[in-house]
């Protein structure tokens, strides 16, 4: 996907905490809200320390109290345990470990579920946002990019980050608290043995950053493998009539299959690394363990130290290694989500092409009447629109007309705003529309497209467009002026039959009527139809033109059309080709005054309504 990337790629090791570092402070503010649950959760997790911390002592009583020693000063625990029989202090001893392990238990409970709940929380909010975000980039950046792509960003993307969140970041930082409160303690115990367990940590940077540069390498490769395979069924899928009928679908399972299988050769590549990875940690920790108990028994043997703590030792250098060990074991999973959080932060830097002005305000009910003044318009350079100016008055209807890629469809974008002229002054009833909010611009603009598109809900829901605010009565009454009452009473559920997504159980005639009682029961002043009666047989095409004289009966209207014969129903007529307006006046006039206009007019076919266009022939001279 073309856009602006927002965020160096780390190559190295050293380079994943920033760029999770990145991702975590753009998405601070949704953890922000959460901070009593952020409290009580790192509140457990500190519990969850402690215990960790005191979960050997009891064993260390127990091994320099009760079990004999020798060669060991075992009057070292205090006043309170000299004065205890060895009985007792097994019983404290036991008692303790149950205490310790149950509170324990509830602590990390506590803070597994609180850092469950913020990470799921905060990222579902995150993929709301985003979704929200990516419905209102600009057409142009929707036309460069692959809409599997955009669903892996969407869905994908950030639920590899929740799920990664929840389960290594958020434990490795809990064990992360436990190692710098483990080392303390050994520290306290005894520095040499705490320096002579540590001097593995250098070899095992250095075989981080060896195999930890590899391993996110191979990750962001396979997650842009599985963007393509996402992207490559997502278009086959929406095209599947189009795939079958060309018989396309062996070309497609080859690209398919093909990205299929790099990205199974970077995943075991991936998982090949981190055991390697995992492996090579688990040597440094037995190396480590090996230097620490040799010196330690030394030191047991002289009376420098107790056995007791050369147990608890060994206990905490164990436990103090575990982050490490997850560190490897999670660092695939954590490149994986950096790789993640960099395609969403990245998809985030795009700005929307259109959106509200700050001064914006809401469109007042609008009468209709449409001003172009001086506009021009250019699709990434490429000029669409030239210096183009007309007026229409409230209630006209205008055909807008001319060869493909003349400019027509651009016109009526610039009216809904899905674009911004490069110059000049898109006007209605007289006032520049930059001047009003999106939302209740469009909100007064109906638009029936070609394919008549419709979504995967129920009839009813089709027509209204999911707001609650329009009765079973009015529903009817705009199916019956689209004239598709008829066939909907015909389906299973009627109104309450659910469609196929894009409407796909319907014919072509049927989508297209559903679509016009969709703008009708809006009853907006401007209607804009692009093509309404494209690829329709006779008998649906007549019941079309039936409905579009309901919706469009006192109304603007600007319809885009290559049928000239349907052109012939409109007031007036905009004649444009390459971006400049040719011609623009009522039929009779463009035909003796443009003769452009009238070699198109003559070459077009008579269309299926050979009666209707004789007709208008006839009337219009």
């Amino acid at each position: 996907m073309r856009g602006p990337v927002l965020v160096a790629r780390p190559a190295k090791l050293n380079q994943l905490a920033p760029a999770l570092w990145r991702v975590l402070q753009h998405f601070w503010p949704y953890v922000r809200k959460r901070r009593l649950l952020m409290f009580g959760a790192f509140a457990a997790l500190f519990v969850e320390v402690v215990m960790r911390i005191l979960e050997p002592w009891p064993l260390k009583f127990i091994f320099d109290r009760i079990i004999p020693t020798q060669g060991a000063d075992a009057a070292a625990d205090g006043t309170l345990l000299e004065t205890m029989t060895p009985g007792d202090v097994l019983v404290l001893s036991a008692i303790a470990v149950v205490i310790i392990a149950v509170l324990r238990a509830v602590a990390s409970y506590v803070n597994v579920v609180g850092f469950a709940l913020i990470g799921n929380r905060v990222l579902t909010e995150v993929r709301n946002d985003v979704y929200r975000h990516l419905q209102t980039l600009s057409l142009s950046f929707h036309g460069k990019s692959r809409t599997g792509d955009m669903i892996v960003r969407v869905i994908g993307d950030i639920g590899l980050l929740q799920d990664v969140t929840v389960t290594a970041l958020l434990p490795l930082l809990g064990n992360l608290m436990v190692l710098a409160g483990m080392l303390g303690v050994m520290l306290w115990l005894n520095w040499q043995l705490a320096v002579l367990g540590l001097v593995v940590v250098p070899l095992f940077w250095l075989s981080s950053v060896r195999l930890g540069r590899r391993i996110r390498q191979v990750s962001r490769q396979q997650r842009q493998r599985e963007s393509a395979m996402a992207a490559t069924a997502a278009e086959s899928i929406g095209a599947i009539k189009t795939i079958q009928a060309l018989s396309l679908q062996q070309i497609f399972n080859q690209v398919f299959s093909s990205a299929s299988n790099k990205s199974l050769k970077q995943g075991v590549q991936a998982k090949r690394l981190s055991a390697n990875l995992e492996r090579t940690v688990d040597v440094l920790i037995a190396i480590a363990t090996a230097l620490v108990l040799w010196y330690g028994t030394h030191l047991v043997l002289s009376s420098a130290l107790t056995p007791g703590g050369l147990l608890v030792f060994l206990f905490y250098l164990k436990t103090a290694f575990k982050p490490v060990r997850n560190f490897a074991k999670y660092l695939g999973r954590l490149a994986k989500a950096s790789a993640a959080g960099d395609r969403i932060l990245e998809l985030l830097a795009h700005e929307p092409g259109v959106s509200d002005l700050p001064d914006a305000v809401t469109a007042p009910p609008l009468r209709g009447a449409v001003e172009f003044d001086h506009v021009s318009f250019a699709y990434d350079n490429h000029t669409a629109l030239r210096d183009l100016s007309f007026d229409v008055k409230a209630g006209q209807r205008i055909a807008v007309v001319g060869p493909s890629g003349a400019g027509k469809s651009t016109i009526v974008n610039l009216i809904l705003r899905l674009y911004d002229p490069g110059s000049g002054v898109v006007r209605i009833d007289g006032q520049d529309i930059r001047r009003y909010t999106l939302d209740s611009l469009r909100a007064q603009i109906g638009v029936v497209l070609q394919d008549g598109l419709l979504f995967a809900a129920s009839i009813r829901d089709n027509i209204v467009g999911g707001s609650p605010d329009y009765t079973p009565q009015a529903v009817e009454q705009a199916a019956r002026l689209a004239n598709a009452h008829e066939f909907i009473m015909q389906l299973p559920q009627g109104y309450d039959t659910v469609l196929g997504e894009r409407g796909v159980t319907l014919s072509n005639g049927q989508r297209q009527r559903l679509a016009i009682a969709r703008a009708i029961i809006r009853r907006t002043p401007i209607v804009i139809l692009d093509e309404p009666t494209t690829g329709l047989d006779d008998d649906n095409e007549r019941q079309v033109i039936e409905a579009l004289e309901h919706l469009t009966e006192g109304r603007t209207v600007f319809m885009i059309t290559h049928d000239l014969q349907l052109a012939l129903r409109a007031d007036r007529i905009l004649y444009i080709d390459g971006g400049v307006l040719q011609a623009w006046g009522d039929h009779q006039t463009l035909l003796r005054g443009n003769a452009r206009y009238a070699s198109l007019f003559q070459d077009e076919p008579m269309t299926s309504n050979a009666n209707v266009n004789r007709t208008s022939h006839a009337e219009l001279g």
